[in-house]
């Protein structure tokens, strides 16, 4: 049996469809290798990420202060506004940083 010639005939194959790969992603030094669409969900996903993140933690932070000072549930609502006005921030900061 020749196993030699066909792991040789392989390798080349292999090589050339690699090379062939190479060739059709030309990469842009500088540029992210995903395309405009990737990218717009990435940023997308990364946003409502951050403001529900910056909700969830003021809500949990106010609950928890309710809880030690007995005020339910003052100190949650009070931390609604809060929450919503981090997550607005990161939500400029971030697309703000996206469009460098």
């Amino acid at each position: 049996m020749s196993d030699g010639d066909d792991d040789q005939a392989f390798e080349q194959r292999l090589a050339a469809a690699q090379a062939a790969e190479d060739a059709k992603r030309k990469r842009v030094p500088g540029r992210s290798s995903l395309g405009a669409t990737e990218r717009a969900i990435s940023l997308a996903m990364r946003l409502g990420v951050e403001l529900v993140a910056a909700m969830v933690i003021a809500v949990v932070l106010g609950w928890g202060i309710d809880r030690l000072l007995h005020t339910t549930p003052w100190a949650m609502i009070a931390m609604v506004p809060v929450g919503m006005a981090a997550g607005l921030r990161n939500l400029l900061r971030a697309g703000g940083s996206s469009t460098r």
